[in-house]
């Protein structure tokens, strides 16, 4: 983790911006005295009920995970940087030591660990259905016949076309708000992605109460906390990830964070187990 040394005397001063010319000591990782300290946290800006960035808030399940994480490794909300991380750039951002830790559904799989580490996982997602709240469909079996959307680039709907309805009509949109926009307006019949993505996205103000998640997963995603390849850090994480779900933290930020969605989670895969750490 990064530190900023500040010092009383000369002598510290002067040390300390010989360290600040040098660049942050990254290789402490317990706070000393007088200390200021930061986290670096990458999150997603943009994915409702997740990590979303609005007006210098910041709110979502996975921020909730992340200020729970950083709270018990010692940094309080005021000493967390909050850094925008995309999906295609996380595994970069973490090798350049643009971030210390990643929350932001952040899948955890073998070619990705070849390049980065994983604590948790805090949450096992599984592929699923957004339809609207009078809809009768009920599984993917259900879309032969019907119109299913995902984004530009993701396998999700085609997985459902190849592996289960064959007769489903696919849509590709930029990004799964315009997804549920286009369900609205009845081009659509239902939306594809991991089931908490699409709690997120029901759960809005704009979209309470119109769409509801199906809740028949058919695939498994487990979201691990991103951090640098070789970090000793994943045993402390995944200690808070276990400790918030046993003080029931865990489940009143899914709650909170989905709620207006119809939505509960799959309580055969969550909580879920940690990993061993690497």
């Amino acid at each position: 983790m990064r530190k900023t040394r500040y010092a009383v005397a000369a002598m510290a001063a002067a040390a300390a911006l010989t360290l600040s010319a040098c660049g942050a000591d990254s290789g402490s990782d317990s706070a000393e005295s007088g200390d200021a300290e930061t986290i670096r946290i990458g999150i997603k800006f943009d994915q409702p009920g997740l990590g979303f960035a609005e007006a210098g808030d910041y709110a979502g399940f996975d921020v909730d995970v992340a200020k729970y994480v950083a709270n018990e490794l010692g940094y309080g909300e005021d000493q967390i940087e909050w850094i925008e991380t995309p999906s295609a750039q996380r595994e970069n951002m973490l090798e350049n030591d643009q971030v210390d830790m990643i929350f932001a559904t952040y899948s955890i799989t073998d070619t990705r660990k070849e390049k980065v580490s994983f604590a948790g996982p805090y949450f096992i997602a599984g592929q699923d259905l957004l339809v609207r709240s009078d809809s009768d469909i009920t599984g993917p079996e259900d879309l032969n016949g019907k119109t299913l959307c995902s984004v530009t680039g993701s396998t999700s709907a085609q997985k459902v076309k190849d592996g289960i309805a064959n007769d489903v009509n696919l849509v590709e949109q930029p990004s799964y708000a315009e997804c549920v926009t286009a369900m609205q307006g009845g081009s659509i019949d239902a939306v594809t992605t991991d089931d908490i993505i699409l709690a997120g996205l029901a759960s809005t103000d704009a979209n309470k109460g119109q769409f509801k998640v199906v809740g028949n997963t058919f695939s498994e995603e487990k979201y691990g906390v991103g951090i640098q390849k070789g970090s000793d850090k994943c045993e402390d994480i995944n200690a808070a990830i276990e400790k918030m779900i046993e003080d029931g933290a865990w489940e009143e930020a899914i709650k909170k964070n989905t709620e207006g969605a119809d939505y509960t989670f799959n309580a055969e895969l969550n909580p879920p187990a940690m990993d061993a750490c690497a």
